[in-house]
């Protein structure tokens, strides 16, 4: 297979959505989030932190602390999609979103996560 088919391969397969964590195995705080491309975000959070870039101070100071061993990068839930094209997946992310933070409150220090807007 060519470049150009794999790169055609790779933009129709079905994207993982769902709530993910970056785990600190040290000492138990975890970054919760949402995307619509798991494997993506993950991937993405890896090399910012390896670049010492990433935009979350707390887990970026905790990595350079801890080291990249200390790290775990899981899926934590998924959606199933539904073969309407024209589904926005939005409104159900954040609220499965909202019941991951709501499970693990990972605020101050349970994570990092920034405080809640609505208290």
């Amino acid at each position: 297979m060519n470049r150009k088919e794999l790169v055609r391969e790779y933009k129709q397969r079905p994207r993982q959505t769902g709530i993910y964590q970056v785990r600190n195995t040290a000492n138990r705080k975890v970054l919760v989030g949402a995307s619509t491309d798991l494997p993506a975000i993950l991937n993405r959070h890896r090399a910012q932190l390896r670049l010492g870039a990433h935009p979350n101070r707390g887990l970026r100071e905790e990595w350079k602390t801890f080291g990249c061993d200390a790290f775990a990068f899981e899926v934590l839930d998924t959606l199933t999609l539904p073969d309407d094209p024209g589904y926005d997946p939005s409104a159900d992310l954040r609220t499965l979103e909202a019941m991951w933070l709501e499970k693990l409150s990972p605020f101050g220090e349970r994570g990092y996560n920034p405080p809640s807007r609505g208290g």
